[in-house]
């Protein structure tokens, strides 16, 4: 559909807009009374989201101009059927829902939220890339906070094995002064060094360096995380669901990404809900898996 025919379908005047986005594909604005985000139909990724009375609490690299097969190291991409590349070498890392461009199956508002409903499902083109019957269904909405729904239905007459998160770039005054917490005795991999290095993480996390840490969300139930950022005087909340992981991640000084200016790696820190790493999960016909999040940023919200 053209941004003219979402718009007249999908659209309602101040509260949800269509408008041109990476490489042609349309990009869709909500906003309600709490805040405004923007999310790219090429890959169902979150651009920006700024709660009302805040400044943004997503990164974004400088760079604006993209083709469907980049990468986009900001927002907050959906990593699918796999995160990472260590599931199978077969996939693109991180998958290919990223690089597809997702169909718009509905859109709703009220005085509290509004939402949008985008769907990917399986045809010859995915086919080729992974010879699966699926159904790939990402809800966004804004309310008090950001919520993201990602749904994985088996639609074909077999089981297949599978991974999904989300790759949330968090904005920050300044990384070397951040902590991440929420994670504090949870066991971890450090994906930074090789070999993998083990650990048990104790207490919050300071990101001064490269960074890769893949939690494993034992002995935290809960799902709930923090990054304290007193440069900005803000906390971002996040509570996750479906996730038996949690990476926390930073590329740090020595990473070449052709989309980061020379300081961006200092502007940002990811703190990623993932279903399952380094391996996968099996979903049998007719059942489906449900990965969720959910952001609220808080000003003067730090506490020790």
């Amino acid at each position: 559909m053209t941004v003219s025919e979402l718009n007249s379908r999908f659209g309602a005047p101040g509260r949800i807009v269509f408008r041109e986005g990476f490489a042609g594909y349309p990009n869709v604005v909500l906003a309600c009374q709490y805040g405004t985000a923007e999310i790219a139909l090429l890959g169902g990724t979150v651009l920006s989201y700024r709660p009302t009375g805040h400044g943004p609490v997503i990164f974004r690299p400088a760079k604006r101009d993209y083709n469907r097969g980049d990468s986009f190291h900001g927002g907050i991409p959906v990593c699918w059927p796999q995160f990472g590349n260590r599931f199978s070498k077969d996939l693109p890392q991180h998958g290919f829902a990223r690089k597809m461009v997702f169909e718009v199956r509905g859109t709703e508002y009220s005085e509290e939220m509004t939402e949008v409903t985008l769907g990917l499902r399986s045809d010859e083109e995915t086919k080729k890339l992974w010879n699966h019957d699926f159904d790939l269904e990402l809800k966004v909405s804004v309310s008090m906070k950001l919520n993201l729904a990602l749904k994985t239905t088996n639609t074909g007459s077999e089981p297949f094995d599978f991974s999904c998160g989300f790759h949330p770039y968090f904005l920050v005054r300044d990384r070397n002064a951040v902590s991440v917490r929420g994670l504090d005795g949870c066991t971890y991999i450090d994906a930074s060094v090789d070999p993998f290095a083990e650990g048990v993480q104790s207490g919050d996390i300071a990101v001064t360096k490269g960074y890769d840490h893949i939690f494993s969300m034992e002995p935290a139930p809960k799902h709930e995380y923090a990054i304290l950022d007193p440069g900005l005087k803000r906390a971002i909340a996040m509570v996750s669901s479906g996730n038996t992981k949690c990476v926390v991640w930073n590329c740090g000084d020595k990473a070449k990404l052709s989309d980061f200016e020379s300081e961006d790696w200092t502007k940002y820190v990811c703190v990623e809900p993932v279903s399952e790493w380094p391996g996968s999960q099996t979903l049998n016909p007719g059942e489906a898996h449900e990965l969720m999040c959910a952001i609220q940023a808080h000003l003067e919200g730090i506490q020790e």
